[in-house]
């Protein structure tokens, strides 16, 4: 079975191996998918650039209503293991495949609930039909009430129920039918709130068992999330056989070199760009009567590649850089508003990947114009994958010119919405002897119009579709991935902050010091090159962030 880097190779569901990066935004992710909050606090989760959308649904099909978890597992599914999805934004810091892994895991144990709930359904509702249409119109009717603004009507919902029940009991008590359809009259009325008892027992089971998956993701435990339906047995397993394909183009998507300038929101993925840094000067020979020995735009770059491999390395030994990941980007341009991305394709990019020959031809050629362009990258993923710190590097030449560009882009932590744990449902009261007192009581974990919710989505949970379209669904922000979707600013955050801005420097000046070394190798006169670096070199002492894509023209 194919996997990325990052992974266990163990038979069945993948998760990342203990120690390496990217564990806390992966796992406050994954956690979402077995969160019962309301579906509308996905919005909370937005950030300045990504917006997702909540789609309500039918107004009169409240009762079909998804929470959160269920809402995001199959959004997220549809989006990164649908048949001809589009392309994906990579989530650097975190591993997407675990992440839709337990998506599936969610949606796994929540069809395993919804099979029970339709046996109760059909032995208790199906066969005594009148009783659970009436049963279900007071729901919704409770329901519809409930969610009003006004207090007075919202207030009536409770009563409504009581009311139709008592209106049970006298029906039950002076039966109008003799017979048999007085027997069945009364199992009209008996049986769909005994199928609610049964009902309550099976959901609050579920409901248990997601929130302890919930509590232990976000508690750092590392949680399998079991997937057999994505790991084929036998040749005739078709569907099992395209969903391992998925997750594995998935996986190698994720290790893809190719990425996005969406103007003001920086590089997809990456995050915006916070500052930049301009080496340009005129390559003057040091004999004119000899000339500039001749050299490329990638033999610097891979000058610089070379010194930046080795930026954890220092002589005192007082901690440090971390080893970074250095490599060479294809950087495609999209409009800010772009609801899509396009990867490169043809002979050139395998697997996602475009190859290094055609990397070299892009860093020499495409300086100039339509096209791409080449960047080489140092990112370091810090705070356990929370921030990333991305500098870019391009370098060109246009008539006698050599511009050596230095960037730098951050990406902050998840959004807190995603990292809070599950709190027991609580209700505060007054006491009885000491009235001015309160004091907390506990909720029951599922309430009665939940469990009447979850059984009328377990009979069409045999179509999503239907039930999105009925109930509502998230609309998630495009172009969509997983990390940058819902990423806070890193600049709130003082410590975050400082790491991103002391990478700035010791980086530049590594870059500086790798393209004069080539310089002078090829006969440049370096005292241009040298002065400027020297006063870049002072000014990013005094470094402070700021929107280096939003031009003031």
């Amino acid at each position: 079975m194919t996997v990325g880097s990052g992974y266990a190779d163990i038979f069945g569901p993948q998760v990342p191996q203990t120690g390496g990066g990217g564990q806390t935004p992966t796992f406050a992710l994954a956690s979402a998918a077995y969160r019962d909050n309301p579906v509308e606090d996905i919005k909370k989760a937005d950030n300045e650039w990504h917006q997702s959308t909540v789609n309500p649904g039918r107004s009169w099909a409240r009762i079909f209503r998804p929470n959160l978890g269920e809402a995001f597992s199959q959004a997220v599914i549809d989006r990164m293991l649908g048949v001809g999805r589009k392309p994906l934004i990579q989530s650097f810091g975190s591993e997407p495949q675990v992440v839709v892994e337990h998506c599936l895991a969610a949606n796994r144990i929540r069809r395993e609930r919804d099979k029970k709930l339709t046996g109760v359904m059909v032995l208790c509702g199906l066969l005594f039909l009148p009783g659970l249409l009436v049963w279900l119109l007071v729901f919704q009717l409770r329901a519809t009430m409930g969610k009003l603004t006004d207090r007075r009507v919202s207030g009536l919902a409770t009563g409504l129920l009581i009311a139709v029940g008592a209106l049970a009991v006298i029906f039950i008590l002076r039966m109008p039918f003799t017979g048999f359809w007085g027997w069945y009259a009364r199992g009209a009325v008996i049986a769909p709130v005994a199928g609610w008892f049964l009902a309550k027992r099976i959901c609050e089971s579920t409901a248990k068992d997601l929130r302890e998956r919930w509590d232990s993701l976000l508690a750092g435990s590392s949680v399998g999330a079991k997937v057999p339906e994505a790991v084929p047995t036998s040749p005739n397993q078709t569907a099992a056989e395209q969903l391992r394909q998925s997750l594995a183009r998935l996986s190698a998507e994720q290790q893809s070199n190719s990425v996005f300038y969406a103007g003001p929101k920086g590089i997809l993925g990456m995050g915006t760009r916070w500052g930049a840094w301009h080496l340009a000067e005129e390559l003057v020979p040091v004999d004119p009567n000899k000339g500039v020995h001749e050299f490329r735009s990638w033999t610097v770059v891979r000058a610089i590649h070379d010194q930046l491999t080795l930026l954890n390395r220092q002589s005192l030994k007082t901690g440090g850089f971390p080893p970074p990941s250095v490599r060479h980007w294809v950087v495609t341009p999209v409009g800010e508003n772009a609801a899509a991305v396009a990867r490169p394709e043809g002979t050139d990019v395998e697997a996602y990947q475009v190859k290094p020959k055609a990397i070299e031809q892009i860093c020499d050629q495409q300086q100039f114009g339509a096209g791409d362009r080449h960047y080489l990258g140092v990112q370091w993923p810090l705070w356990d994958g929370q921030l990333i710190i991305t500098m870019m590097i391009t370098v060109t030449v246009l008539h006698e010119t050599l511009r050596i560009e230095v960037t730098g882009h951050a990406l902050g932590p998840v959004n807190g919405l995603f990292t809070t744990k599950p709190e027991a449902p609580t209700k505060e009261v007054a006491k009885t002897v000491r009235f001015w007192e309160t004091r907390k009581i506990s909720l029951p974990l599922v309430t009665a119009d939940e469990v009447v919710r979850l059984a009328a989505r377990a009979t069409l949970s045999w179509y999503p579709p239907l039930l999105n379209w009925l109930g509502g669904s998230i609309g998630l922000p495009e172009p969509f991935g997983l990390r940058h979707a819902w990423a806070d600013q890193p600049w709130r955050h003082r410590f975050m902050a400082d790491d991103a801005l002391r990478a700035a420097a010791p980086v530049l000046r590594v870059v500086h010091t790798a393209a004069l070394r080539v310089l002078k190798e090829h006969d440049v006169d370096t005292e241009k090159f040298s002065s400027r670096s020297s006063v870049l070199s002072g000014a990013i002492q005094d470094l402070s962030p700021r929107k280096a894509d939003t031009y003031d023209a």
